[in-house]
Order: structure tokens, then sequence, then C-alpha cells
């Protein structure tokens, strides 16, 4: 089975490229667990969450994966990646805890899809940053490098990101 982790910066269209890339393949995706997490928080995150909200991330996808593999299915479809939460962590604190680096040196063998930053960003309570996703998006993508990862950039409009990662997934 292949895992594919859609990655990038905030309001990049992470999650609308899971669903589609779901509804085509008809497979499960797994939301980002930051999000469950954050909006049950009843104050500000701290340093600390990064590190609830990394494990919760992994026993959910560990959950999925093996989801995915009773049902036979070709793909788990991820909606962000310990890289989100390294970059996160880095950019917020300026460290990041050992168990996100960890898991992310887990992902390597995914196929990883990195979001444009061109994409309109919109407004969400749990969002922070709208004026350097560009800036982000860099490093999103030499971190990947750096890792030797496999991985799909998509730019445009949603249909045309879809089309692109159809056509990269379907040469795997």
């Amino acid at each position: 089975m292949q895992k594919i982790i859609l990655t990038g910066p905030e309001s990049s269209g992470k999650t609308t490229l899971a669903q589609q890339l779901a509804t085509h393949f008809q497979v499960e995706w797994l939301p980002e667990y930051a999000r469950e997490y954050l909006q049950k928080l009843n104050r500000n995150y701290k340093e600390a969450d990064l590190l609830k909200i990394a494990k919760g991330q992994f026993l959910q996808e560990e959950n999925a994966l093996q989801n995915a593999a009773l049902k036979n299915e070709k793909f788990l479809i991820v909606d962000t990646s310990f890289l989100v939460l390294k970059i996160w962590s880095i950019v917020k604190y300026r460290k990041c805890d050992s168990f996100i680096l960890n898991q992310l040196n887990e992902q390597k063998q995914a196929l990883f899809i990195l979001c444009g930053s061109e994409i309109d960003w919109e407004f969400d309570p749990l969002r922070e940053n709208p004026k350097d996703r560009n800036k982000l998006y860099l490093m999103y993508k030499k971190e990947l490098e750096e890792m030797n990862a496999h991985f799909i950039e998509v730019k445009g409009s949603p249909e045309e990101r879809l089309e692109i990662c159809l056509k990269k997934i379907s040469e795997i």
C-alpha cells in the first residue's frame, strides 16, 4: 500500500486535494489530527501540545493503515505530515522534539504532495501565517529535497492540482 501524504503551508489546499484524491481512488483519507486537537483546546496551544498532536497523528495513522490494509486499499491518503509539525515547531519554537523527527524519518517511503502557496489564504481561527506562506513553502521543499523524499509539487487551481497528481500517481 502506498501512503500519499499532503504537505505544505497552511491554507494551501491540502484538505481539498486529499478529499479529491480519496474520492477518485475510492479510498478513505485521514484528516489532520492537529485540527481536531486544537478545536477541543480551550486555551492557546503551547510547545508541549505539538508533541501531543504528533502522538495523536501517529496513532490515527497506525489505525488508518490497519483499516486500509484490511480493505485491501491501494492508497492511504493523509492530510498532513510530520514535516508540517517539524516546520511548525522550528518556526514557532526554534526546535523540534525527537519524536516528531523520528516519525518524519519513518515517512520517507511515502509519496509526498507539496501544495503550492498561490491559493488565496482563507481565514480560520487555527491559522497563523497569512503573510509568509511562500517562505514556508520553500522550507517544505528544501526539507523534502534534503530527505531525498519522493514528492510532487502541485500548483494552480484545485482541478489542475488533481490532474497533476493523477498523472504522476499513474506513473508510479
